[in-house]
């Protein structure tokens, strides 16, 4: 599976161990950046160039870490069509995927280290959409949220 990842500053020390991880595992990894952990940048930038790589097809997820997640999964989240998820557990990284359809993974670098990142990575990227008719149900009404109704 195509995988993009991005972080900020805070992220960068995460990312840079989650790349080899997940090459590992068979995935092609396009890091998106940033690329150093010294020079300050904004989390919104980057949740949204690995966002719009999911939107545009390149990549089939993405993950993106912040200090928290909170932020990078906000933003990302304010880009229509993608439903990101923060999850520092396993359960909630294959949940997501399988009853909400999240196609972005926000971690927190300053909550979780390299290890249970990259069994959350892995749940995250072995799971599947279940498709269930309450699942796609609620996916509709979370449309319907996109577009004001």
């Amino acid at each position: 599976m195509k995988i993009a990842i991005a972080c900020d500053h805070a992220g960068y020390p995460l990312k840079a161990a989650l790349i080899p991880y997940l090459k590992t595992l068979g995935h092609e990894v396009a890091d998106l950046g940033t690329d150093s952990p010294e020079r300050p940048v904004d989390y919104p930038d980057f949740a949204a160039a690995a966002s719009r790589e999911v939107l545009a097809g390149r990549a089939a997820r993405a993950i993106v870490v912040c200090g928290s997640g909170v932020g990078a999964c906000v933003a990302a989240n304010k880009i229509k069509g993608i439903r990101a998820g923060l999850c520092h557990d396993t359960y909630s990284a294959h949940q997501a995927v399988e009853h909400d359809d999240i196609n972005v993974l926000c971690l927190g670098s300053r909550i979780i280290g390299p290890a249970p990142a990259f069994e959350i990575a892995a749940a995250f990227l072995a799971a599947a959409f279940s498709g269930e008719d309450r699942h796609r149900r609620r996916l509709k009404k979370i449309e319907d949220l996109e577009k004001g109704l």
